[in-house]
């Protein structure tokens, strides 16, 4: 019998860090576990619906980022859930990935010259990667992305090209995508450079099953009644043994009035949860190393915006319609004037959208991605009302006759109150490695044992 056998356990959270944590202990012989999952399906912001058909569309996380040492990528490889297509990530809805097959126009219909764009992007992308690979100057160590890129673009020729300007703001509004940001300026340059990027293939897409389908190899390893959905914590007391009669050194006790009594709690929650519940939610207080990670980190969102037609309107060879401002959202003085000027911003939200990219098995849809305070505001308005506002962009921008949407579909994180956003960036000024590894710690802290 294991040594772990009696131990009671309790995973809050049943996404794939949840799924993981649980399945791993049950293989290494926990028997008593219980997963406690506050929505009413397992996956958190892995979503894979099929609202257009028999095929998939993710409203949450698209791609397996990385090869090399990656357990999500060796997991899907292992089950042969990974999609064997050649060239599949070229026609999968790619923020940022720029291809010839890209249509870029300017607000005045014109489409600009591909050479231009890639060397823009290439450009662009240069820049980027020295922040990744932490080889910035030290000058640029205390500035934002933006600051950053900005000061580095100014100096190049490229800042003199017409057009060059314009397509460097709509990369970095791309990039927001990545980080998850309302803004490049309120992201750190040098702590990019803490990101552990794996190797191999970046966009690595899933077969038929989509993500889910990893979640469901990490299901079949619970026990029956392991996995609770509908079941939303209210509070963690994580010091019993201090008090008399409790045979158990944690309680949970769920919304409802469920309560479970555990030797372990291991917290999977997003990190946006985390910021409005933490305070309420951890019996007693979380030490502050944790409470200061969790203000201090940034936790972004990040949206998608799937409009279904009845007929292909875009040419054959278009991968993706992209849409460049004349005074975009990432211009810094664009930026710095939305600072200042209260909630106007609101009204030209859908200026955050980079643009509209082919979706693969769709050969009808097209995929938006919007991000930060213009991605939760898109979240309050009605469906037909964005999805008339990005039909009145795309033929404003293109010249086509576009024709209205059968359907539209968007993604909701920073809405959904489980969840609070999409994923973490560090803003400027905070250690990132710091506050991680804090947040990671396990409670007690050794000084407190």
């Amino acid at each position: 019998m294991s040594p772990h056998s009696a131990a009671r356990v309790v995973v809050v959270g049943a996404g794939l860090s949840g799924l993981s944590a649980a399945s791993t202990l049950v293989k290494a012989g926990f028997r008593h576990i219980h997963v406690l999952e506050a929505m009413s399906r397992p996956g958190g912001r892995v979503y894979t619906t099929r609202p257009f058909g028999q095929n998939v569309i993710e409203l949450g996380a698209n791609w397996i980022h990385g090869q090399e040492a990656n357990p999500l990528f060796l997991l899907a490889q292992e089950q042969g859930l990974l999609l064997e297509e050649r060239g599949s990530a070229s026609i999968m809805c790619l923020p940022g990935s720029v291809t010839p097959r890209d249509y870029f126009f300017r607000e005045s219909r014109r489409q600009l010259p591909v050479d231009e764009v890639e060397q823009v992007c290439s450009f662009f992308s240069g820049l980027t990667s020295r922040a990744f690979e932490s080889e910035l100057e030290p000058r640029h160590s205390s500035q934002s992305l933006g600051g950053y890129l900005d000061e580095e673009f100014a100096q190049s020729p490229l800042a003199a090209l017409e057009d060059g300007p314009r397509v460097f703001e709509w990369c970095k509004r791309s990039e927001c995508t990545d980080e998850a940001s309302s803004s490049l300026y309120e992201v750190s340059a040098s702590q990019l450079g803490h990101y552990v990027a794996l190797e191999g293939g970046f966009f690595n897409s899933l077969g038929p099953g989509g993500y889910q389908a990893l979640a469901d190899t990490l299901l079949v390893n619970l026990p029956p009644g392991a996995l609770l959905c509908d079941r939303p914590v209210h509070s963690i007391h994580w010091a019993l043994q201090e008090e008399k009669n409790h045979t158990r050194p944690v309680r949970v006790l769920c919304q409802g009035g469920q309560c479970f009594m555990a030797d372990h709690v291991i917290v999977t929650v997003p990190l946006g949860f985390l910021k409005e519940n933490a305070v309420a939610m951890f019996e007693p207080a979380l030490p502050k190393s944790k409470a200061d990670a969790i203000e201090r980190l940034g936790f972004g969102t990040v949206d998608k915006i799937y409009l279904r037609f009845e007929d292909r309107f875009w040419p054959h060879d278009c991968a993706g319609i992209q849409l460049v401002w004349d005074a975009g959202p990432e211009d810094e003085e664009v930026y710095q004037h939305s600072q200042s000027e209260g909630g106007a911003w609101r009204d030209m939200w859908y200026k955050k959208i980079c643009g509209f990219d082919t979706v693969a098995r769709h050969p009808t849809v097209l995929c938006g991605w919007i991000t930060g305070r213009e991605a939760r505001h898109m979240e309050s308005l009605d469906e037909k009302i964005v999805g008339e506002v990005c039909v009145r962009m795309l033929r404003s921008f293109t010249g086509w006759s576009v024709p209205e949407p059968a359907q539209v579909l968007m993604s909701k994180w920073g809405s959904e109150r489980f969840v609070r956003g999409s994923y973490t960036y560090p803003p400027p000024g905070v250690d990132a490695v710091r506050e991680h590894t804090a947040l990671a710690a396990p409670l007690p802290l050794p000084c407190e044992a």
